[in-house]
């Protein structure tokens, strides 16, 4: 049996920064390849959210919707991480 492989770190068009992936095409992409789920988490934001959704269940994938988000550094305010409070990468 193949184990089928899912993108659970993807930026899109609405990741300002680093986001060039439209929506569509990567729904479209996702079920060509035969992949059962994708992740959409942008950066600081949620915008994709509906139109992932909408997209993902009308092609048959399992949505799955998360944030990259910065956390405050209480040791030094000007540098925001993305690490949790004692160093690990779940909150």
């Amino acid at each position: 049996m193949t184990v089928p492989f899912v993108h659970l770190h993807l930026h899109t068009e609405y990741s300002l920064v680093d986001g060039i992936v439209r929506v569509k095409p990567l729904v479209k992409a996702v079920a060509a390849a035969g992949m059962p789920a994708c992740a959409v988490t942008d950066q600081s934001n949620l915008f994709a959210l509906v139109k992932f959704y909408k997209a993902a269940l009308g092609a048959g994938v399992k949505p799955i919707i998360g944030a990259d988000i910065w956390i405050h550094n209480e040791l030094d305010p000007n540098l925001p991480s993305r690490l949790g409070r004692f160093g690990s990468n779940s909150l």
